[in-house]
């Protein structure tokens, strides 16, 4: 064991204090690229998550579109008679439920009526076809949601 004199050991903490450890942490301008890198990753996801969003409402649109026509044609031929409402297919059973439009988030359908003859002595007015009642156009196929 070394013993050092008082002159010694306060020469030693002189030179410790005055010999500058090395930066242990980052400086301002890396701190802030990071987190402009960051918020531009950010950015791009949140974009490409509401692109997602909609591409999925717009398959549950065309879906629920397909679904509910089938609905109206086996109704039709098994009944004899088209049905009036939306409600005529869910009670009869040919649905659930009736679905909510994805796109406005309400069950406010537009419903086409029209004439159906399914013999010459058999015919009546009732609902034919169905569409959205969104007049929101899709960004991605640009035709309006309630044309599908």
């Amino acid at each position: 064991m070394k013993i050092l004199s008082q002159s010694q050991v306060e020469r030693q903490l002189l030179n410790s204090r005055s010999r500058r450890p090395l930066a242990a942490g980052f400086t301002l301008i890396e701190l802030m690229i990071v987190i402009s890198i960051i918020m531009i990753l950010v950015g791009i996801a949140a974009v490409q998550y509401q692109r997602s969003v909609q591409r999925a409402r717009e398959a549950t649109l065309k879906q629920d579109l397909q679904a509910m026509r089938q609905s109206i044609d086996n109704y039709t031929l098994d009944k004899q008679a088209a049905p009036q409402s939306l409600d005529d297919l869910a009670q009869a059973g040919y649905l659930r439920t009736v679905p909510k439009d994805p796109i406005t988030g309400a069950t406010d359908w537009d419903l086409q009526f029209d004439s159906v003859v399914l013999s010459p002595e058999q015919s009546g007015t009732g609902l034919v076809d169905i569409h959205s009642h969104s007049g929101a156009t899709s960004p991605f196929e640009g035709t309006p949601y309630n044309q599908w």
